[in-house]
């Protein structure tokens, strides 16, 4: 059941009007149970006084392209509603027509486009009225005797709407249904959802969470009596052989869902969603098409369904089956927009947005972290209303046709152009070892303002915590994960980029940052000294790409490697020789996997940076004791000896480091592989020569 959360303390320290309105419209928007993520819309009338002095009756409705669970009052749209009210009369109005007469009854012409279903509210005689789309409602909606179902619930109380797409003709029709119905408490909007109303802010919340859960009532006493979705046909899997699965996979699902943009990809193994794919009616159910307009806008008409018998050790058999399945899905999508398409249509991804694998779960798809969590979201919603429809008799959606004009529909299309311009790095997923230090962190901030997803991995794991969890808070959840790596541990590696590949879906960009350094004469370097330059520089440095570069071929997007070596890379330090010479192994290695990589567009550069001491923990180590002996000054005269040296007199930052990262990552760059970049301020002695 849905708790009513109305709160009369806390409203009555909210301002009377829009305030209260957004106070009402957070809360329907936080349980997704009633309203779908971007989707429903609320309104409330009020009298105000215009820029003439004059009182007239304004309504307040939700501006096109935000949410109501975090909408706040800037987000709403006032218009006048004596400009609106005359519109009644007409018989029929284009979308193209509304639109542009709603953008003249505007209060302030700054105001967000507003809903594509004002009308519903202007023409409905109530004060304030909701528009939701609640998984009992669309549930009962969506069933095939819905309306004779409907009638046990809520006897003469409702009115039933068949489907048709949003604007003037369904706005007229709803208020006129309940204009002829002085007794409707609630509309029932075929394959769509809920309308309600009250006199008050409250009144109006108390009545929709009732009539969906009169509705829900009714559908658990039903659904208890028979078998979910037909009954169990094959068990989930264990859930460290799931996650092993999808790690497995992952890669190559992206690149064959990645076709002229890349995709982020998330994966679900909750409990409702393996109930689904793992019964007997599922691959039949998940087929029959969306369950009403919100869902379809982010879900596709259909889910790709896969149809593999779950085993621990199918690795290469569920891959093929996943990547076939792509390709099939693809190819009906494009009969489908060719079946439907309008001329001037253009034709989105033909990937699926959701795919769902029996003993495993679900995969989604999305242009970032945040939207493939959204198709998932709205997949757990279908799931909810397919669960509440099958119990009442049988699931029913959108047709093929209703469908496209949903998908394609103009006024969505603006809804989807509201969206913030794509960046350098949007879409596009980055792994730096090191993370935690002044490079990796700056690194990790430079690309995440220009939309990459970040994957911070280090021996230190609070540190690198610390450093997602600022950036985190800065840009929004999930775009950054910490992940424990050991750079020598050939198992960690692996599992920090399995980690990877189930959180986002794989790898586009590495950053080998990972860092120590050791001083000692030559005569007094020991094996244990010489071993660990080797181990964590070479070594590390060769597992961490290795293994990004198999990703990047089963992924086949290409990518980009930044190696981070040194001035001593090219420069034959005193008392440096095992660090020295493990800084000439990565520059020599980067080259190396260039010359391999090209083939498979994976670049491989590298940067050569000199004493960064922000923010490093290699400098707040003895190493800065070390290196000030090794010139005779003492440590804290490091930064201007370090500066003087400089042809340009000037200290070198993490920022200008994870300046180079991002061109060398960059599309700038895309021509570019094998090559050594100096950021040091121009130390002569290392001149390349």
């Amino acid at each position: 059941m849905i708790p009513n959360q109305w709160n009369t303390g806390q409203v009555a320290k909210i301002t009377e009007g829009v305030d209260q309105l957004v106070y009402r419209s957070n809360l329907i928007g936080s349980d997704r149970r009633v309203c779908n993520w971007g989707g429903g819309n609320t309104s409330s009338k009020e009298i105000t006084t215009d820029f003439r002095g004059r009182e007239i009756e304004v309504m307040y409705v939700k501006g096109s392209g935000s949410d109501l669970a975090s909408m706040e009052a800037k987000h709403f749209t006032g218009l006048r509603l004596d400009d609106i009210r005359p519109l009644f009369e007409k018989e029929e109005m284009p979308d193209d027509q509304m639109v542009a007469y709603l953008a003249n009854c505007m209060i302030d012409a700054k105001a967000p486009r507003p809903s594509i279903e004002t009308l519903l509210h202007a023409f409905l005689p109530f004060k304030h009225v909701d528009h939701t789309h609640p998984d009992s409602i669309i549930g009962l909606c969506c069933a095939d005797n819905g309306k004779e179902i409907a009638q046990e619930i809520f006897g003469d109380t409702f009115v039933w709407v068949p489907y048709i797409r949003p604007g003037f003709t369904l706005s007229k029709m709803i208020a006129q249904g309940v204009l002829d119905h002085p007794n409707a408490e609630l509309v029932l909007m075929e394959k769509h959802g809920l309308v309600t109303w009250g006199a008050t802010q409250e009144a109006c919340y108390a009545k929709t969470i009732e009539m969906i859960n009169k509705a829900a009532t009714y559908i658990e006493e039903k659904a208890s009596q028979q078998l979910l979705f037909g009954g169990e046909k094959v068990q989930s899997l264990e859930a460290n052989q799931r996650r092993e699965l999808v790690a497995h996979i992952m890669p190559a699902v992206r690149g064959a869902v990645s076709d002229s943009k890349r995709m982020i990809l998330t994966f679900d193994d909750a409990e409702d969603v393996l109930s689904f794919v793992n019964a007997n009616d599922a691959s039949r159910l998940s087929q029959v098409g969306a369950a009403c307009p919100d869902h379809l806008v982010h879900t596709k008409m259909t889910p790709l369904f896969i149809d593999w018998q779950p085993s621990a050790e199918d690795h290469e058999g569920l891959k093929q089956a996943v990547i076939q399945g792509i390709t099939n899905y693809k190819q009906k999508y494009q009969d489908y927009f060719e079946q439907n398409a309008h001329e001037g249509d253009v034709m989105f991804e033909a990937a699926p947005r959701v795919i769902l694998i029996p003993g495993i779960g679900m995969i989604n798809t999305g242009k970032s972290h945040a939207m493939s969590l959204v198709s998932g979201a709205l997949y757990h919603r279908a799931i909810a209303v397919m669960r509440g429809a099958t119990s009442l008799g049988q699931f029913v959606s959108l047709s093929e046709s209703e469908s496209y004009n949903v998908e394609y529909w103009p006024l969505e299309l603006y809804k989807l152009s509201l969206a913030p311009a794509e960046t350098e790095f949007s879409r596009q997923i980055a792994l730096i070892t090191g993370g935690a230090g002044g490079i990796g962190s700056e690194t990790a901030r430079r690309l995440v303002s220009e939309g990459a997803h970040v994957v911070l991995a280090d021996l230190n794991l609070e540190g690198a915590q610390k450093v997602a969890d600022e950036i985190n808070a800065q840009y929004g959840p999930h775009r950054v994960l910490a992940v424990l790596m050991d750079v020598t541990s050939e198992e960690q590696v692996a599992q920090a980029y399995a980690e990877t590949a189930i959180y986002y879906g794989g790898i586009d960009i590495i950053v080998n940052n990972a860092g120590l350094a050791t001083s000692s004469k030559f005569e007094d370097t020991t094996l244990k000294e010489w071993n660990l330059n080797m181990n964590v520089l070479g070594t590390g440095y060769f597992l961490v790409a290795r293994e990004a570069f198999k990703a990047m071929k089963e992924q086949a997007l290409g990518g980009s490697m930044i190696f981070i070596g040194s001035k001593n890379s090219i420069y034959a330090g005193k008392s440096v020789t095992a660090y020295s010479s493990a800084k000439a192994l990565e520059a020599h290695l980067a080259r190396c996997i260039a010359a391999e990589g090209g083939e498979h567009g994976i670049r491989v550069n590298t940067i050569l940076p000199d004493a960064i001491l922000q923010g490093s923990a290699i400098w707040n180590s003895n190493w800065r004791n070390e290196r000030a002996a090794a010139y005779g000054i003492e440590p804290d005269q490091l930064e201007e000896h370090y500066r003087k040296r400089t042809t340009l007199l000037v200290n070198i930052y993490p920022k200008d480091i994870a300046e180079g990262i991002a061109f060398f990552a960059s599309s700038k760059a895309e021509k570019t592989t094998g090559c050594m970049l100096t950021i040091d301020g121009g130390v002569p002695a290392a001149f390349t020569r």
